[in-house]
């Protein structure tokens, strides 16, 4: 019997320090998520009010059929693709040359110089970049003249401008993502290596082989994170291009802003909704397509 008292009571130990944090995720997270989807089921001029007049899935019929929602949705998977490859790549490149041996004293101050952006400001370290893009005084172009290379249009070209998002986005996230693969890397088994390195695998042999495969979990967990992150991209867009130019950076997420702005709740929840769906489903597809197969 006291065995079984002192199992339950374990259990009920657990649960009591599970419990705030449960309770702060169903208020904070899950319950505005709940409001935002009624909100999406009610008539724009009512939705604040006490008693709103709900019209069922009239504003997601509208949202669908809006082609400036179809080309931002678009444009939003596209650009996310495009994130999350670059910045996974740079960060495991990054995390792989810090790890070897190839790098002495300066390993750590680079680690930091890569890392300081994720903890600077969203808004200042964009604000900084769109200084550095601009076509007047800003210091891209300024070298580039002294380079004698051609101009970068940046932020006033449709063609550049999701180019010039990116190169920031790059740099304030893949610090975040270096340091997972620099944890993963830590604790990898280094055996392995030099028994490959023994049986003549080349260096590319060993990364590919043997250490890529041990990286998994850190994969998984930057593969779902960035997809998360960048499919809900929205601070570099206000600060740095409010969706311009010719809509280029009009992402989902800031095209919802725009219409919320406009006292159109019901379609920008709507919209919103949708993308927390969209998000939903290629992160647990991410998620299901990184832990599944042999990676060797």
């Amino acid at each position: 019997m006291s065995r079984a008292l002192a199992e339950a009571w374990r259990g009920r130990t657990l649960y009591l320090f599970v419990l705030p944090f449960a309770a702060l995720t169903i208020l904070f997270g899950v319950w505005p998520i709940v409001l935002s989807v009624e909100v999406s089921l009610t008539q724009s001029a009512t939705a604040l009010r006490a008693e709103p007049t709900y019209v069922g899935l009239a504003n997601y019929a509208r949202v669908l059929a809006d082609p400036i929602f179809a080309a931002s949705l678009t444009r939003t998977l596209f650009y996310a693709a495009m994130a999350v490859v670059l910045n996974l790549a740079f960060a495991l490149a990054m995390a792989t040359l810090l790890d070897s041996s190839l790098i002495g004293r300066g390993n750590y101050l680079i680690r930091l110089a890569i890392f300081l952006p994720v903890v600077t400001p969203d808004v200042a370290g964009y604000v900084v970049w769109r200084w550095l893009f601009d076509r007047s005084f800003g210091a891209v172009n300024a070298g580039l003249a002294h380079l004698g290379a051609p101009g970068f249009a940046g932020l006033s070209s449709p063609d550049t401008a999701m180019i010039a998002i990116l190169i920031a986005e790059l740099w304030h996230h893949a610090g975040f993502y270096m340091i997972i693969f620099l944890a993963n890397l830590a604790i990898r088994d280094r055996a392995l290596e030099e028994a490959a390195a023994i049986d003549g695998a080349t260096p590319w042999q060993r990364f590919r082989f043997v250490i890529l495969p041990q990286l998994r979990p850190a994969l998984i967990i930057n593969i779902v994170y960035a997809t998360i992150q960048f499919l809900k991209t929205f601070t570099v867009v206000v600060v740095m291009t409010r969706g311009g130019p010719n809509d280029a950076t009009n992402f989902v997420s800031y095209y919802a802003y725009q219409l919320f702005d406009q006292g159109r709740y019901g379609e920008a929840t709507a919209m919103a909704t949708i993308l927390f769906a969209v998000v939903i489903v290629l992160s647990l597809g991410a998620y299901l397509l990184s832990a599944r197969g042999d990676w060797r």
